[in-house]
């Protein structure tokens, strides 16, 4: 009778660890759910970069946020899928080639440079072919690089006078600043359409 009891007992204790254990487990995957579904906040809203003044932490931020949006919709592309074209659009290499490109012109434009041939070859050879690896790993350190370069201006250069183009068609290098800022942003939407088209499409 007392060697039931104990077996009961010991059955009673391994039940109540079963339900915690689970319980445990609910409640970490309760919080992992809670973690990926949570609105992501963008880098403007993170409160970084406070050494750096508006003009440049704005463009800073807008440059972030377009290397975690790549992270988000580009990484993991196959070669083909990275150079698709679904229902016409631009492929996501081309846009992705775009971005970092242009940003090495825009700012050697603010920089009062002049472009290069390497430069202009980039230009043509945007729709090339090639991997997905390689897109990619130009655009992390094309943006890392671009990044350094915004930090090396200084507000007493914003009203600047620039040319941009063989005409030299006027800016400032705020406004060349800016422009890199808004045109990355819109290459990458640009970039997140071609993604979703396609997924789309595999369906």
């Amino acid at each position: 009778m007392g060697e039931q009891t104990g077996n009961s007992k010991q059955e009673t204790e391994k039940r109540e660890q079963r339900s915690e254990t689970r319980d445990q487990g609910t409640a970490s995957g309760a919080s992992t759910v809670a973690q990926q579904t949570a609105p992501r906040l963008e880098p403007w809203l993170r409160g970084t970069l406070v050494e750096v003044e508006p003009v440049r932490r704005a463009v800073l931020h807008a440059l972030e946020l377009a290397g975690e949006d790549v992270v988000r919709w580009a990484e993991g592309l196959s070669d083909a899928e990275m150079f698709a074209r679904p229902a016409g659009l631009p492929s996501v290499a081309f846009q992705l080639r775009h971005i970092v490109r242009s940003l090495d012109r825009l700012l050697t434009y603010a920089e009062r440079g002049v472009l290069s041939d390497a430069q202009m070859t980039a230009l043509r050879t945007e729709m090339a072919a090639g991997t997905a690896a390689a897109v990619l790993q130009e655009f992390r350190v094309g943006l890392g690089a671009v990044m350094e370069r915004v930090r090396a201006f200084v507000p007493e250069q914003f009203a600047e006078v620039r040319g941009v183009g063989r005409k030299q068609l006027p800016t400032t290098v705020v406004g060349l600043l800016i422009h890199c800022a808004e045109h990355t942003q819109r290459h990458v939407g640009q970039m997140v359409t071609t993604v979703k088209v396609m997924r789309a499409v595999e369906r």
